[in-house]
């Protein structure tokens, strides 16, 4: 169990393109919400969910959280993660990643090193919802918000940041596929989840 990195789940999303809330669409009969969780319940010791400020309520056995600024996406909710945490460092993931694996989430959590930041770059780009940020990200962040930056990749650019970059190299013997990395925003997302894993349970 790891306890120097605090485990965040971003759960507050409007699911506009989805249709409907993402955090209880159900795949192989458990919601994308508790799959998460899940994972970050066996890894780390320390797990908190952020929901946005006028989200619904939402009860959990870990401590829930809403945004200490509105109206600021993902970014807000890891600014909240990264401020309430009691650890240094955070390991931060959507809820709606239907592949998360223990493992892939160990790996990043063991390149912390002297990294600010570890993250994800893929053939499809960053992948800020799958990565591990400490303190040092705050004032970054704090100054992007109210600049209304909210790309929160753009956090990887800083220069007084430390970047460990995460290449699909890096990944190819304990996530090939990149599946750790698929998240669910459309109807037609979610349809194919739900066939990768009707496969792999045949």
């Amino acid at each position: 169990m790891i306890t120097e990195v605090t485990g965040i789940l971003l759960a507050g999303g409007k699911s506009r393109r989805m249709g409907e809330d993402k955090r209880f669409v159900e795949i192989g009969a458990r919601s994308l919400l508790e799959r998460s969780l899940d994972i970050l319940r066996c890894v780390f010791q320390d797990v908190v969910i952020v929901i946005a400020q006028d989200s619904p309520d939402l009860s959990s056995t870990v401590p829930v959280v809403r945004d200490l600024v509105a109206d600021c996406g993902s970014l807000g909710g890891l600014y909240t993660g990264l401020s309430v945490a009691r650890t240094n460092r955070v390991f931060v993931l959507a809820c709606d990643m239907p592949f998360l694996s223990q493992e892939t989430v160990r790996y990043f959590v063991h390149l912390k090193t002297e990294a600010d930041i570890v993250m994800a770059r893929l053939h499809n780009g960053w992948h800020p919802m799958h990565a591990l940020y400490g303190r040092r990200c705050l004032p970054v962040m704090e100054s992007m918000m109210a600049a209304k930056d909210l790309r929160i990749h753009r956090v990887t650019e800083h220069p007084a940041l430390k970047l460990h970059t995460v290449t699909a190299e890096d990944l190819k013997t304990i996530d090939p596929a990149g599946r750790a990395f698929l998240n669910i925003n459309t109807p037609a997302d979610l349809e194919l989840a739900r066939s990768i894993f009707a496969s792999d349970r045949s």
